[in-house]
């Protein structure tokens, strides 16, 4: 399949294969061997390039971008990273001087998040460089460099407009411009595989040596990549980036604008979308358990035909959906309603950790008495779950210590999770229900936070 795309502003154009990586060929075929191979499943980092087009530069792990995805775009790699006549980009040089590399295997990969993220001027450096993983240097001399790096003005070579480029081509690959494009050809090959982000669907390649053929790359499809908001529902498109879902929810729902932040590092939240995190169906997806809470409803679309339903209803059990062949996730809507919404994301380290157990509570409280509960929850099921039983022993009760605790009573009839290399089935059982107590105190003020409490 034949793609065209900048490379360190260079035209380049291949047919490589579609599911070849840009990790692959920017080591094998283009002979620049600075970025690095670790993990080679988005989660150290030492692979991180910055990826231009026109809505920005964003961060992104190689290992798991596959070529066709970057039809029309500019990839900027570590040996890019310095002006034209050699002069280092601020980053680098903020590395050597704040002594930000011992053996110089994950450098690359941080030089490249600081300079993107220093391009689009943010300095929340903990979050923007979560997803860079150092083993010898330790972080705090790296923080230190990214934040001398914030007072250093944006490369002149950077800053400037991005030339024009596109490429084309349809081989055993198919790239839609708009799902009106996609319905027809995906019903007729209803066995095809969708990438969206990749995030995911990466993994099947570089760890499982899959072939994906027939695929379909869904980056053209912008038609899929809107978020309104109106008086009734907040909507997204099914190939929104978690980025933009961030920003996008955290005025109305901030907490779980939080959770995304955790569950994901920047690199793989500006490639992950709404969309393929459902359509993925796992039982321990963060962001299905918080549209739950939400009261989300899924749009579905095969062919010419929509439908939508409740997101509960969307799984059926362990990576079954309901989801016809050749159907494929439009987009995901939440109605408009009170901020209620606390989510709790249980795991082993803080950031980019799978969850051991997600909670998602939203309560609603009027008069002193419960009229209305959402709670699901990831991790203690087959599928992203409500706590039915739970729900219906707080309905109607008054919102005090003693229906928490009777409504606490309850959990063990809506789950029965299993013990694994994350959490056993008891400690997932205990957790669920603190949660709920948790989410009690918070809302009577109470701290329960560990970020937020202060000596």
């Amino acid at each position: 399949m034949r793609t065209t795309f900048l490379l360190n502003g260079e035209t380049v154009t291949t047919d490589e294969a579609p599911c070849v990586t840009l990790l692959d060929h920017l080591r094998t075929k283009a002979g620049l061997t600075g970025t690095k191979e670790g993990c080679n499943e988005g989660d150290c980092g030492a692979c991180t390039v910055m990826v231009q087009d026109e809505t920005g530069a964003r961060a992104l792990n190689a290992c798991i971008l596959f070529l066709p995805q970057l039809d029309g775009k500019s990839v900027t790699t570590v040996e890019g990273l310095a002006a034209p006549d050699g002069t280092p980009h601020p980053a680098q040089t903020a590395l050597v001087e704040h002594h930000g590399s011992q053996c110089g295997f994950c450098t690359p990969g941080f030089a490249m998040s600081m300079a993107t993220a220093h391009l689009n001027g943010a300095a929340d450096h903990d979050d923007q460089l979560a997803g860079n993983l150092c083993r010898c240097t330790g972080y705090a001399p790296i923080i230190r460099a990214a934040d001398a790096l914030s007072a250093a003005p944006v490369p002149a070579h950077l800053s400037q407009p991005l030339p024009q480029t596109a490429g084309t081509g349809e081989d055993a690959a198919f790239r839609p411009t708009s799902a009106d494009q996609l319905a027809p050809w995906y019903q007729a090959n209803p066995d095809a595989t969708l990438i969206a982000g990749a995030t995911d669907v990466g993994l099947w390649v570089t760890k499982h040596l899959m072939d994906l053929s027939p695929v379909a790359f869904l980056t053209g499809c912008d038609d899929l990549k809107s978020v309104s908001v109106s008086d009734d529902e907040i909507r997204f498109g099914a190939m929104v980036s978690l980025t933009d879902v961030r920003e996008a929810i955290a005025p109305y729902h901030p907490d779980m604008a939080e959770m995304i932040r955790r569950y994901g590092s920047t690199q793989v939240r500006n490639a992950a979308t709404i969309g393929g995190n459902i359509a993925n169906g796992s039982p321990i997806g963060d962001g299905p358990p918080a549209l739950i809470a939400l009261g989300a409803t899924l749009h579905l679309r095969l062919g010419d035909t929509r439908r939508q339903l409740p997101l509960e209803d969307y799984f059926l059990e362990y990576r079954k959906q309901d989801r016809q062949p050749g159907e494929f996730v439009e987009a995901v809507s939440i109605p408009r309603q009170a901020d209620r919404l606390k989510c709790y994301k249980l795991s082993k380290r803080f950031d980019q950790d799978i969850s051991a157990v997600c909670g998602c509570l939203n309560v609603t409280v009027a008069d002193g008495i419960v009229t209305g509960a959402r709670i699901a929850y990831g991790g203690m099921a087959a599928t992203p779950k409500r706590a039915s039983s739970v729900e219906a022993a707080l309905l109607g009760a008054p919102w005090t210590q003693d229906s928490i605790t009777a409504a606490m009573a309850q959990f063990p009839a809506d789950f029965t999770p299993m013990s694994d290399m994350r959490a056993s089935a008891d400690y997932r059982l205990v957790s669920a229900q603190n949660m709920l107590q948790r989410y009690f105190y918070e809302d009577q003020g109470l701290p329960t936070r560990v970020l937020g409490v202060q000596a």
